[in-house]
Formats: C-alpha cells, structure tokens, sequence
C-alpha cells in the first residue's frame, strides 16, 4: 500500500531517497522490521487479553496415558496466532505490491485458514467443546481455500504460460507437467482435473502437518522460520531473470513480490518466538498452525517447487507420518490380534522423544537444526541435475 503510495507521489516529485522503496530487497527488509515489531510491540497486549478473557489452553490429561504429562501448560493463553496474523498481514500491506497477483493470493490462503484455526480455537476455549471444530468441517475449509488457490494458478490468465508446470530435481530440465492430458488431442484443457487435486493435497497436507508439529513451545515457530528463510531465497530466485537463468530453473515474473510476504512470515515467527519459546508465555493454536501451514503450501506452489517441501519443511513431514504411521499400525494388529500394537512411544514424533525423557527444550532445538540442515539441502537441489 505504502508502496504505491510513493510510487504514485514520485509521479509528481522525487522525494530524496525514497527511490530505494522500489526495490524488493530493501522492502523485504522493512516488512521485516516491521512484522518484527508488531508481534513484539502487540503481542504484550495480546497476551493480556487473551489471558483476561481466559482463552487458556486445555490439556486433556487422558490422551497422554501417563507416558508425557503436559499438566502445567493448562491455562496458558492460545490463539496467539492472532499475533501473527496481524504481523503477517500488517507488514505485507504496508511494504507489499498488494496488486501483485501472487501477494493477494498468498495473503488469501493465510488468513483463510487462519480464520478456520479460529473457528476450530474459538470453539475449544470459549464454547468448551472438546473436539472443536468436527474434522469434516475443518477439512472442508481447508479443501476450500486449497480449491480456490488452485483455481487461480491454473485459469489466471497471469500463469497460463506454466499452469501445471513444477521444478523437479535431478532432471536434466528441471521441469515437469503434471498436464496428463496433453499426450491426447482431445480438444478440450483438462489440465485441471490432476493440477486442481494436486494444490488441494498439498494445501491440507501442509497445514494439517504444521498443525501437528504444533505441540511443544516454540517448535513450530521456530521451524517454521527456517522453513521461510528458505522459501525466501527460493521466490526472490524464481522471479529475478538473472538468478533463475544461472541457477537454470524456471523464471516466473511477479514472483519476486513474494519476498516481501515472506520475509513478513519469518519476521513474524522470530517475533512471536520472544514469547512462545520455552517455557511459552502464549501458543498459536490452531489460528496460528493452520496459517503458517497455508503460507508455507501456498508460496511454495506459487514458485512450483512443491516438490522439494518434504525435504524443505522435513519436520512437518515427519510429524505427519509418524501419526500417519502410529494410526495404520495400531488399527492393523488391532484387526489382526484384537490388541492394538503402536510404532512409537507416542505420535506425533516429537512427543515419542519426551517419552523417552528428552527435555522438550533440547527436541525443539534439535529440530530446529535438522530443518536448517534440510533448507540448505533443498536449496543445494536447484543446481543438481
């Protein structure tokens, strides 16, 4: 908004040194100043209200078994993802092109789950209902934005040029279609009918996985600013002429607007992080996992290098499966013996590790360096081929 404000000013008059907002880099800096600063500088008075209207966190000690108690975090505010949202969304329209099609989208995708990661809060911490929002329910939001972003990316007249186009490494041109169709002359674009599937799944994969890792203080936040730092170099990449043709991937033009959301996010995960490290003072809840998740899906398929989240996000990846795991395994010798059998201590992966007596602390620190590891290693993967 900022943005075009001055540019639509410099028509007029050239304040001195207000040319320097034209350029990504320098904006991507101040959104993250700026995300930084309102998660710091608000989170405080959000906490408070949080914690004044008494939306705590509420911890049902049945499903823990007595193998990991997690007794002493009753009470503590959630929805904090509120902070973020507001940091995110802040940032992004001040310093963002809010024209740009791939911001609006991303912005979209964020706040549209977020807005299902309230309902689903809403519904614990207020009305006292202990599933909160019915999983059907919850997966058809999910389904809805993933809808909707798909829809988008493949009829925008903006992308018709790589519409089901994605990178894929250790291919010599980098590139694959998921276009099935196009082997047939048929006369007709059914290019959809696998691309739509496929951000659908990626979508509720992604954020129903960030969700999942949402369990100890400051683990998804953390991870999740890894994971940004990544996505940053990887947008600014896609949408620079210079950096895509050395690095030989594909050049998508407006992707570099991307930057500057992102930076937001990282910002404003470092910035919540102040408060929701251990021992967290606020946690995210559902607000904040399910955005977080749907601006990590959503940017990496704005940039079609979906393909390398499971190694980019690995945390995610193997929260998800361990529980994906857990549950098959459990149900199978349950048919088979008529007693249920289990992988994992516990699931998702990072309450296996408490059960085993690692201090949270050390397994979110941990994971925070395989997933900085793993984010160089994706990154490394745009010059193999």
């Amino acid at each position: 908004m900022l943005y075009y404000l001055i540019n639509h000013i410099d028509q007029l008059y050239e304040p001195p040194g207000f040319q320097v907002i034209q350029f990504i880099t320098v904006r991507a800096a101040l959104a993250s100043i700026t995300a930084l600063g309102i998660a710091m500088g608000a989170g405080r008075g959000i906490i408070r209200w949080l914690r004044r209207q008494q939306l705590g966190e509420q911890v049902r000690e049945g499903e823990a078994a007595g193998v990991v108690s997690h007794a002493h975090k009753a009470g503590t505010p959630t929805m904090g993802g509120i902070i973020i949202l507001l940091a995110v969304g802040g940032a992004t329209l001040l310093w963002g092109a809010i024209a740009n099609t791939y911001v609006w989208l991303a912005l979209i995708a964020t706040a549209g789950l977020g807005v299902v990661g309230f309902v689903d809060d809403y519904l614990q911490t207020v009305q006292n209902r202990e599933e909160g929002l019915r999983p059907r329910h919850k997966l058809a939001g999910q389904v809805s934005i993933g809808l909707f972003v798909g829809g988008v990316l493949y009829f925008h007249p903006d992308f018709a040029a790589y519409n089901t186009f994605t990178f894929m490494p250790f291919l010599k041109d980098q590139v694959v279609d998921y276009d099935l169709f196009r082997f047939w002359e048929l006369g007709v674009d059914l290019g959809w009918v696998v691309y739509l599937p496929v951000v659908v799944f990626i979508v509720t994969a992604t954020s129903n996985a960030v969700n999942l890792t949402d369990g100890l203080d400051g683990l998804t936040t953390g991870v999740t600013a890894f994971v940004s730092l990544g996505l940053i170099a990887l947008v600014y990449i896609s949408g620079n002429v210079q950096f895509a043709t050395f690095l030989n991937v594909m050049y998508l033009p407006g992707t570099g607007e991307l930057t500057v959301f992102v930076a937001a996010v990282t910002a404003a995960c470092f910035g919540f992080l102040w408060y929701n490290g251990y021992p967290a003072t606020v946690f995210m809840g559902d607000t904040g996992a399910l955005a977080l998740g749907g601006a990590v899906g959503s940017t990496i398929l704005m940039v079609r290098k979906e393909l390398l989240l499971p190694l980019l996000g690995i945390v995610y990846f193997a929260e998800a499966v361990s529980v994906i795991l857990q549950t098959s395994y459990f149900k199978y010798t349950r048919r088979r013996t008529g007693e249920g059998e289990r992988i994992f201590r516990m699931a998702p992966l990072h309450h296996h590790y408490e059960a085993l007596g690692m201090h949270e602390a050390k397994i979110v620190t941990r994971f925070w360096i395989v997933t900085a590891i793993t984010v160089i290693a994706a990154l490394l993967m745009l010059r193999i081929r």
